[in-house]
């Protein structure tokens, strides 16, 4: 989310899911034709029911949890926050875990999270699977990939893996969660933080005090994925 979402009215108690649609609306800053194809519906029904001409549906609700990432809870029904506020992803430490090969759980990848500039996804491939794990809190739907570095030390010790799961619309940032943020010539995993001087840029802060802070444009951003849990121990294949 950029700055912009401090200065969006929140909506009230008293609000509606269709109020609340209107407000995720207007801090994605989309038209409403790129907001539906976000979400994944027709325009035609978008306008419908932002016109309240149709209702919203669980199934239309699902799709507004998956693709923004708020809670559902929030949207239905106005009960907390529409986005997870906590930065902090959370840590598995353990002794060597031995990989499964019966595709339970999460893929885990021989792919370094900051090496090379090829864009990860494209990186994602079967070829590059070791093995899987089936670890509590860890989605078998992220892939899991190493990192490598003292940038994020002591959070994320060099050698460690993370499950990341990707972010489909990168004008929705929570600020001071960790990301593996990719780059045209780089693959960084570092702490996301707004730049207060510019809403355009945004600051990639490493936990290392030895590394200085990055001013990068939104906009210069190929992907991102949030860091959703940091693995501090050995896999054997």
């Amino acid at each position: 989310m950029t700055d912009l979402i401090d200065e969006a009215e929140h909506p009230a108690p008293s609000a509606t899911p269709l109020d609340r649609l209107k407000y995720l609306r207007e801090i994605t800053h989309k038209t409403q034709a790129q907001f539906a194809r976000l979400l994944g519906i027709d325009p035609s029904s978008m306008s419908k029911i932002l016109a309240d001409k149709m209702p919203i549906t669980e199934q239309f609700a699902n799709r507004v949890v998956v693709n923004l990432g708020v809670s559902k809870a929030w949207f239905l029904e106005g009960h907390g926050v529409p986005f997870d506020k906590t930065p902090a992803s959370r840590n598995i430490s353990g002794d060597a875990i031995v990989l499964n090969t019966a595709r339970k759980g999460a893929p885990v990848y021989d792919i370094d999270a900051v090496a090379g500039i090829t864009p990860l996804s494209n990186s994602l491939t079967r070829e590059h699977i070791l093995g899987y794990i089936d670890m509590p809190n860890v989605d078998p739907s992220n892939p899991v990939i190493r990192v490598s570095g003292d940038s994020m030390q002591p959070r994320i010790p060099h050698g460690s893996y993370i499950s990341i799961r990707p972010v489909r619309d990168k004008s929705i940032i929570v600020w001071g969660a960790t990301y593996l943020v990719q780059l045209e010539d780089y693959r960084l995993v570092k702490v996301v933080k707004p730049c207060r001087h510019d809403p355009s840029k945004i600051i990639l802060h490493s936990e290392n005090p030895d590394y200085d802070d990055m001013e990068v444009r939104l906009d210069d951003v190929i992907n991102l994925f949030v860091v959703e849990v940091i693995i501090n121990c050995q896999f054997l294949a």
